[in-house]
């Protein structure tokens, strides 16, 4: 068995993880940390979890994070960057499903997250955590940075065009809409019901801090830089993203053979027939991501629609899907739920 740590336990993200290693055959979970909720029966604050998490909140400075074999980081930006060196040197894995590890370039990260970098010594040997690129590298990795969601949706619907660089990669336009989970299980006013039920915005759109680690990976995807516009829309649903996403066409391919060849094989992705338009509810509570490629008018502009659910393959689900790779398990254990209609 793997003994897992969850630090951060509280927030949609880290129920979600909870939810997902409870169901998985190989884990023991062994702690979960929260500072203001130590001494709490985890099932307590989340009835959904009775009967299968038997565990205690723990205050992070007493719970046992060596001991475990992976530990998971829940929480909000800036903090696993703090604990992670310490953790690792006691033989543990990491998984951070914040932003902490996500970009190379600590300048940048520090100009977008607004802080001093704690640990810029273990930015080159974070692996970003997106396995339909990155899986050997994850094999073999300690300190594994889970992708965004925003950047999840965004770089599965555009890889298969930039590796075959048959787009201007200079004029990439993501307009990606989010359901109100994104934002976190936080007091916040525009998250609140009266304000974001029927309502529907734009957000970020002069930046948003998800920009510069979609360019980073899709850079590295080209082998160039990339032009990127990138806009998030806040919409209102609990959970889901749904990205539209466009490119000029320079070459010309099959580009519905394209996106299948690319995929072939990877459990979580799930190229639709050609014309589809997949819905955010068709992976709701799953681990997947939907593609639909589209030529409108048989034009020079691709669209293609990248369907997640946020809180699964844009956070949590990604995260044990990390870890089944780290530990050499088959990668679909414990995420073989189907997506939740209506």
């Amino acid at each position: 068995m793997i003994k897992v740590g969850v630090v951060g336990g509280t927030g949609y993200t880290g129920v979600e993880l909870l939810r997902l290693l409870a169901q998985h055959p190989k884990v023991e979970l062994v702690t979960v940390t929260s500072r203001g909720e130590a001494g709490i029966a985890v099932a307590d604050m989340f009835p959904s979890l009775r009967g299968r998490v038997s565990v205690n909140f723990t205050d992070p400075v007493e719970a046992p994070l060596g001991g475990c074999d992976v530990v998971f980081f829940a929480t909000p930006n800036g903090v696993a960057m703090k604990q992670a060196s310490a953790i690792l040197k006691a033989g543990t894995k990491v998984i951070d499903l914040a932003a902490d590890f996500r970009i190379a370039d600590v300048a940048l990260w520090e100009k977008w997250y607004g802080m001093p970098h704690a640990s810029p010594e273990l930015l080159s040997e974070a692996v970003y955590g997106l396995p339909e690129v990155n899986r050997t590298a994850i094999r073999n990795a300690r300190l594994v940075a889970n992708p965004g969601c925003y950047p999840t949706a965004t770089q599965l619907g555009l890889l298969p065009l930039l590796e075959a660089g048959c787009v201007d990669v200079g004029g990439l336009i993501a307009d990606v809409k989010s359901g109100v989970s994104g934002a976190g299980r936080k007091t916040e006013t525009h998250i609140l019901f009266s304000e974001a039920s029927d309502n529907f915005k734009a957000y970020g759109v002069a930046g948003h801090r998800h920009l510069p680690e979609i360019r980073q990976e899709l850079s590295r995807a080209a082998g160039k830089s990339v032009g990127l516009t990138f806009v998030p829309h806040l919409t209102p649903m609990i959970r889901g993203i749904h990205a539209t996403l466009y490119a000029r066409i320079e070459k010309e391919e099959d580009f519905q053979a394209l996106f299948e060849r690319r995929y072939a094989g990877e459990p979580f992705v799930d190229v639709m027939p050609a014309n589809s338009h997949p819905e955010t509810r068709s992976v709701r509570s799953a681990n997947i991501c939907r593609i639909a490629v589209h030529r409108p008018q048989n034009g020079d502009t691709l669209v293609i629609l990248s369907i997640i659910d946020n809180l699964v393959k844009g956070a949590a689900g990604q995260a044990v899907q990390n870890m089944n790779i780290m530990f050499e398990l088959p990668e679909s254990t414990g995420l073989t739920q189907l997506p939740i209609l209506p």
